[in-house]
């Protein structure tokens, strides 16, 4: 198994970067509910410039466990949560299935990128008197092979990034966990469609919901099968 480090991230600060901003998306694939993106940089100031293993004092093998959301039970990103919490500034975005039909699923994760970065600013700006600002050299990385469009901001793509870089399995594990909790939450409004199982997943279960029941509120309307049960009634 290839293991998630710090060492891409190593290596832009010692070429001079301030700030090194992992991004992931989680719900793309789904039938319903939001597109959840999540933006971290690694908080421990001595941890991002001397950097960032094993070697460095208080290395905690929590880190570990910091590595692909899909590699992890629900049980294990739940008992990390806090953790990245604590170690990583995080910042969230999301849009929701309207938004989805709307501008379509790309375009929607896009615009929840952009919405996680900022949030991470603000956030970031509340615990330090440092903001993130132009004159800082700042790269994001994202997962997959496409950038952020009509962005300002210095950015590299990591096809599977979140297997290798921290602050992009940091990224995926909160925004997983966050939109996990949100279809959660779902689930009690529409317990018929059992969201709380396969978190709006096409699923059998969810699809013989969907044939039973219909589509509810929160469904993606311009995906399949609900384009075809749409047209259907």
């Amino acid at each position: 198994m290839i293991k998630s480090s710090f060492d891409l991230e190593k290596g832009l600060l010692s070429k001079g970067y301030d700030f090194v901003i992992g991004i992931d998306e989680a719900g793309r694939g789904p039938l319903a509910g939001p597109v959840v993106a999540c933006a971290a940089i690694l908080k421990n100031y001595e941890l991002r410039t001397c950097l960032v293993g094993r070697r460095v004092m208080n290395y905690d093998k929590k880190f570990d466990l910091v590595r692909d959301s899909k590699t992890l039970s629900e049980k294990q990103r739940e008992s990390i949560f806090d953790f990245i919490q604590e170690n990583f500034f995080v910042g969230i975005g999301m849009c929701g299935h309207e938004t989805i039909d709307r501008m379509n699923i790309l375009e929607a994760s896009f615009l929840a990128m952009k919405k996680a970065v900022a949030d991470l600013i603000r956030n970031k700006s509340k615990v330090e008197s440092r903001k993130l600002k132009e004159l800082e050299k700042i790269i994001i990385l994202v997962d997959g092979n496409k950038k952020i469009p009509n962005f300002s901001m210095e950015q590299r793509t990591i096809v599977g990034g979140d297997k290798i870089v921290k602050s992009i399995s940091a990224a995926s594990i909160i925004a997983k966990i966050t939109r996990d909790r949100i279809m959660r939450e779902m689930h009690k409004k529409y317990p018929e469609y059992g969201f709380a199982r396969h978190k709006g997943y096409g699923t059998k279960f969810h699809m013989e919901a969907l044939k039973k029941n219909g589509l509810c509120k929160i469904h993606r309307k311009t995906f399949e099968p609900m384009k075809s049960l749409l047209k259907k009634r």
